[in-house]
């Protein structure tokens, strides 16, 4: 269960960096007199921020720290951190450094060292659980030891509760698309179309930060280099014993340079030159130890451990990746089917519109025929009674002859299924 504590800075510190901090802030204040409204001085803006510090014991700490001091706390530059900064929206990144682990992924952001996570505080469900589930391996493991090292068990369960999370996002997604996508095949409509199209938004952001997840495990287990400088642990105990052996050496070599100063006198001569041959074999003790050290590091390093770590997680996210891309397909696919119904429906009207056009051609004709002989004109075909309905038989059987002429040309043209 997490506590809170007071200080603006790890317990760790010393306590003369806060009172020369609050110094140069006041200085500062004093130099530059009273801040103009709506204006920010430069090295101002940059707060204190609350953070959630988990130990390698499975005890957590909120504490409120600023920028600067996690920054050299953890040896990292302002652009890792302004990862972590919630104001700014950056993709998922993994990045390793010389102490530390920076992960930002989705809610989860955080800062691993080799004994301690640094996590921004929040009250986001994910990172709420990702304190509690910590600290609680962290307790079980103390009786249970699993071989891997702290920065890891910390990496591990920030990409379990992504992956997690991640996916449960695209399950539920499913289970909305599909019945809408049902639903409009068979009947196409307005309010249908919008739906699809609120869905469609969101499958693409969902796959692009899914994406991008995919890409930053992939990208780290295609890398050698990246991963062997995520092993922490092994390098603080590498430096460590490196100190350790200097600084005995050292204690050895000035022990031995007393002693030869003791034994016997000399000329001012020789004894210049002994010095001189002592500090030339100290030098090449050094360099030979830093060489040593720097061929340690640079060499072929076990990354094994991380790598199946990290292609267990991939294999979790890519099976969320390919749900996505399968739903993708069966959006397109509806789509295709419903482009289809639409130009089939636009081709019957088009059909209809064709059959009405000849139609009224036809109707015309009879029309122009019967007003021509509605007018006063003189002609015999009105001295028989029956002349006149002759000529509208005449003229109407001429019309069908035509439209059928018409419906025989459009059938020879393939215009229609008839």
């Amino acid at each position: 269960m997490a506590e809170e504590y007071g200080p603006s800075i790890f317990t760790d510190f010393p306590e003369s960096t806060s009172s020369r901090l609050n110094t140069d802030v006041q200085a500062n204040n004093n130099f530059h007199g009273s801040a103009v409204p709506g204006i920010k001085r430069r090295g101002q803006g940059h707060g204190s921020r609350s953070w959630i510090k988990i130990d390698e014991h499975g005890n957590s700490k909120v504490l409120e720290l600023d920028k600067a001091t996690v920054m050299r706390h953890c040896a990292l530059p302002a652009r890792d951190l302004r990862l972590l900064d919630p104001k700014f929206i950056y993709p998922s990144t993994i990045l390793g450094r010389e102490q530390a682990i920076v992960v930002n992924l989705e809610q989860i952001r955080c800062v691993i060292t080799a004994d301690e996570v640094i996590l921004m505080n929040s009250l986001d469900a994910c990172v709420l659980q990702y304190e509690s589930e910590l600290c609680k391996r962290l307790h079980t493991n103390k009786d249970q030891p699993d071989g891997l090292p702290f920065e890891f068990r910390a990496l591990e369960l920030a990409l379990e509760l992504t992956c997690l999370s991640l996916d449960a996002q695209v399950k539920e997604l499913e289970l909305e698309v599909y019945p809408v996508l049902d639903e409009l095949a068979s009947s196409i409509n307005t309010l249908n179309l919008e739906r699809v199209r609120r869905l469609k938004g969101q499958l693409l952001a969902l796959t692009q930060r899914v994406q991008k997840v995919c890409d930053e495990i992939e990208h780290l287990m295609d890398d050698d280099g990246d991963m062997a400088e995520m092993y922490l642990t092994e390098k603080k105990l590498r430096k460590e014993e490196y100190l350790n052996n200097d600084s005995y050496d050292q204690a050895d070599m000035f022990g031995k340079i007393r002693g030869a100063a003791r034994s016997a006198p000399v000329s001012p001569v020789s004894s210049t030159t002994g010095v001189q041959k002592l500090q030339r074999a100290l030098s090449n003790l050094s360099s030979s130890k830093h060489g040593s050290v720097s061929a340690s590091s640079n060499g072929q390093e076990n990354i094994d451990q991380l790598e199946m770590l990290l292609e267990a997680y991939f294999v979790v996210i890519d099976s969320a990746l390919n749900k996505l891309s399968s739903l993708k397909e069966y959006i397109d696919d509806t789509e295709d089917l419903i482009n289809i119904k639409l130009g089939n429906v636009q081709n019957q009207l088009i059909q209809f519109e064709l059959l009405l056009t000849a139609a009224t051609f036809v109707a015309t004709i009879f029309a122009m025929v019967t007003a021509v002989f509605g007018m006063n004109l003189k002609t015999t075909v009105f001295n028989d009674p029956d002349g006149f309905n002759w000529t509208l038989i005449i003229t109407g059987s001429f019309c069908l002859v035509l439209y059928i002429a018409f419906m025989i040309y459009f059938k020879h043209k393939k215009l229609f299924p008839l």
